[in-house]
């Protein structure tokens, strides 16, 4: 019987780096069982947080990440809503944000913590990082003030620092501070005691949980360089099928002002294909307007994307067009911070 002072976190493993096991033998990797999850880790033990587990059938490689698994995992977060205090998805490290960045617009009024974590190095390793980093997002999603959960929102914890899942990126493939969050700070950073900052923690809502499970991945994306032609932007442009296109700018939001590319570009939206503009940048936003080279873009109605995240961007896209609203409602939602993801 659960013991209701006892917080209750379910970790789901969908696949990544962090679930696998080192054959003594052979040397070879292989998912470890997950029911067995205490052996592995004794660590767990030292918790007062009463820790179910939930592993899919077949390990996902993250490279194969697709919206049919964020539709599974957010039904299973649905279905075992009521159940559990926190929830903790592993997950392999290349994908994660795009994975925590859909999971923040599906999950709506999420009022529970929902971690994501992975490693660079698989657990059984000697010098791994995934034990800390399990430990810790299964901490974080157990820990309550008041009796009310610390965090209620998606996450990434990742190297003794906890972020909003669709502020990342990943930026490192070969160091254990794999991600970061260049335009809004981190949530809260372990270190001998784990330093929640909650002033940058979205607020919790009485609303009952609506989980969205109706994506649209008709989305192509532009990134601009110099010398970029207008056959292949021509290209990608007139893709059959296409509903928005996510145009990958310079600057603050910048691109070539040359007649062709910005006809291009109205004669898609006079089709009613959405435009979004993001910057190449890691950090900074979109001003449309600020320089000459913006102006046309804000004139024939490309929208400004501000500091989103390109992850942000691509996933809140499918959100939006998968919710079958029309391009002004979408256009409106695009300028609106749903969930975090853009500084007003």
């Amino acid at each position: 019987m659960k013991n209701p002072k006892r917080s209750s976190v379910l970790l789901i493993y969908t696949g990544g780096t962090i679930g696998m096991m080192q054959d003594v033998v052979t040397g070879e990797l292989r998912p470890f069982d997950f029911k067995t999850l205490t052996k592995q880790i004794p660590e767990l033990n030292k918790f007062d947080i009463e820790l179910s587990s939930f592993a899919f059938q077949k390990p996902i490689d993250s490279s194969n990440m697709h919206p049919i698994v964020w539709i599974e995992l957010a039904k299973i977060i649905k279905d075992n809503y009521s159940k559990y205090d926190g929830f903790v998805i592993l997950h392999g490290s290349d994908t994660m944000s795009f994975t925590a960045s859909a999971l923040s617009f599906m999950l709506e009024n999420l009022n529970k913590p929902v971690i994501l974590t992975g490693s660079q190095l698989p657990i059984g390793i000697i010098r791994t990082d995934g034990k800390e980093n399990l430990i810790t997002a299964i901490e974080i999603a157990g820990s309550k003030n008041k009796g009310k959960p610390v965090v209620n929102e998606v996450c990434i914890y990742f190297e003794y620092k906890l972020y909003r899942g669709n502020r990342t990126f990943k930026y490192n493939s070969s160091h254990f501070d794999a991600f970061k969050s260049p335009n809004y700070p981190a949530l809260a950073e372990a270190g001998v005691d784990i330093k929640y900052n909650n002033s940058a923690i979205l607020k919790a809502n009485k609303k009952a949980l609506k989980v969205h499970t109706h994506l649209d991945n008709d989305i192509a994306v532009l990134k601009l360089f110099p010398g970029i032609s207008k056959k292949i932007t021509s290209a990608i442009i007139n893709t059959p099928g296409t509903k928005a296109i996510i145009l990958e700018t310079f600057g603050a939001g910048n691109s070539t002002t040359q007649d062709w590319f910005t006809n291009e570009l109205k004669k898609a939206i006079d089709k009613g294909i959405i435009i979004l503009n993001i910057t190449q940048c890691l950090e900074g936003k979109v001003i449309q307007g600020m320089y000459e080279t913006s102006s046309h873009l804000k004139k024939i109605g490309v929208i400004g994307g501000a500091d989103m995240t390109f992850e942000s961007a691509i996933t809140k896209l499918m959100f939006l067009l998968g919710q079958k609203l029309t391009n002004t409602q979408i256009k409106k939602q695009l300028l609106s911070d749903l969930r975090g993801e853009l500084t007003i």
